[in-house]
């Protein structure tokens, strides 16, 4: 028990004598000492073989925080940017709006990342979203075994869409048919081209700082990756293709009732994010959410909830069931492919049955159905209706979120947000955050800071004031008393 405490203590004393020449290293030379202190007085007092045994890592992994280098991954970043457009397969990536090049990662594990320097990091994006029960689930990964040895892709008829089919349909209540595609992008341009097969009609209606993929009609205002980058839009977007989308800003339903007035009986649908996340967190007020759902019925519109961020995270059912609001359509991904590639939309029978082969709306996917991201979706949803495990997000999501700000008042920064089950986001400014607009007041430069200051600590967050992050069932409480001593120091810092 000495030699353990010793020698941890030992390799911390090692790692801040050579790491504190480093200016940018000294926030997580302070924090390692202050955990092992900590540490090691609890292990003088235990008595409880599995509480060492859990305190001893404290130490270990407070050691490996001092020893924060990223030389591998500015090397392999660097070689990147000369073979993929930005160094990136998808542009928040890169670390435009906080600074600094990204860390390369090499492994993930529960909640936990590793880039190829070793820094081991606490992750709070969860490859933004889909790891909810976890990177690398064991239960996931042996189903995803078994299922390989039959087979990548079958292109035919599979059973296993039959079954995540049934369980996406008992958990969503709007959802009555579904169909499978690869991308929330995907299930986007699907149901748009559903809405307006369905009505007749071309118009459709979103809001500000709503993402809902990179689709030419879709990127109007459309928050996330692109406000990161300060695109207001994209080049190569012809006109003709933005001509019929309608703009509101987000819980502004007197702007909604003026929009159809305007364009009464032309509306095919309205489209959003029942919880925006991509312009950081932002809830909606139930009575916007009841207000769409009165208005689009009332002109004859499809109303469909955007629920690829949030369908099984904010409630088994999504965000549908958490407000008790049913949409005619829905869209989802991430959580549903537990990690792989897939994507989905369904909705009432009737407008469901537009699409191709039932009916004359064309819609298809080489590797739609897949067997392996069937697999890992089913696996997911099973894990998750477990008793537990939605209060457990929410606990630690909610403890997390108010440790942060409560940290942010005591060291005197104006900070607002909140959480929903296991989705949480905060902004730089004294609120409150109801729109795209209200999130630009946010103190992006200070944002930046604390996002570089948090990965130094080996806490990994959305490198985008405008992203939402992320827990997961395999988050614990150590992991949040871990991130809200790493957030005083860095709240301390700026």
């Amino acid at each position: 028990m000495a030699s353990i405490m010793q020698n941890a203590v030992m390799n911390l004393n090692t790692v801040s004598q050579a790491s504190t020449s480093a200016e940018g290293r000294s926030v997580a030379v302070r924090s390692a000492r202050l955990t092992s202190k900590k540490s090691v007085a609890s292990l003088r007092g235990g008595s409880k073989a599995h509480g060492i045994d859990r305190k001893v890592r404290l130490v270990t992994e407070a050691a490996a925080t001092t020893a924060f280098k990223t030389e591998k991954s500015d090397a392999c970043f660097a070689e990147a940017k000369e073979l993929m457009p930005g160094g990136v397969s998808s542009p928040v990536r890169a670390f435009k709006s906080v600074g600094g090049n990204p860390v390369v990662f090499d492994k993930v594990k529960g909640a936990y990342a590793y880039d190829i320097d070793g820094n081991q990091y606490i992750d709070y994006v969860g490859t933004w979203g889909p790891a909810i029960c976890g990177h690398a689930n064991d239960e996931v990964n042996d189903a995803l075994k078994l299922a390989l040895e039959k087979g990548t892709s079958f292109g035919a008829p599979c059973e296993l869409e039959n079954v995540l089919a049934k369980a996406v349909i008992d958990a969503v209540p709007s959802v009555e048919m579904v169909r499978f595609c690869n991308s929330g992008t995907e299930a986007c341009m699907g149901a748009l081209r559903l809405m307006r097969a369905y009505t007749g009609r071309s118009k459709i209606l979103k809001f500000e700082g709503c993402y809902h993929g990179h689709a030419d009609p879709f990127l109007v205002q459309a928050g996330s990756g692109v406000a990161t980058l300060g695109l207001p839009d994209s080049p190569g977007v012809p006109e003709g293709a933005t001509g019929s989308t309608l703009c509101a800003p987000y819980n502004d339903l007197e702007a909604v009732k003026k929009i159809f007035a305007d364009n009464k009986g032309e509306i095919a649908g309205v489209i959003l994010e029942p919880v925006v996340g991509n312009s950081g967190f932002v809830v909606p007020d139930k009575e916007f959410l009841q207000g769409l759902r009165e208005i689009t019925e009332a002109d004859g519109s499809v109303l469909c909830f955007d629920e690829v961020m949030t369908g099984f995270r904010i409630a088994y059912g999504g965000a549908q069931q958490h407000w008790g609001i049913t949409p005619d359509m829905t869209t989802m991904g991430k959580v549903i492919g537990g990690g792989l590639p897939v994507g989905a939309y369904g909705g009432k029978k009737e407008i469901m049955q537009m699409v191709a082969p039932a009916g004359p709306m064309y819609q298809a996917g080489t590797l739609s159905g897949n067997p392996l991201a069937m697999t890992a979706g089913i696996k997911t949803l099973e894990i998750l209706k477990r008793e537990g495990s939605y209060e457990h997000l929410d606990k630690i999501t909610s403890r997390l979120i108010e440790g942060i700000l409560q940290i942010a008042k005591e060291e005197g920064h104006a900070a607002c947000g909140g959480s929903i089950s296991g989705m949480f986001g905060f902004f730089f400014c004294e609120g409150p955050v109801k729109s795209f607009a209200d999130a630009t007041k946010s103190d992006t430069d200070k944002f930046a800071r604390w996002h570089r200051g948090m990965l130094e600590q080996g806490i990994y967050l959305a490198p985008s004031q405008y992203e939402a992050g992320f827990t997961g069932l395999q988050h614990t409480e150590e992991d949040i008393d871990r991130t809200l001593e790493a957030a005083r120091i860095v709240m301390k810092s700026l």
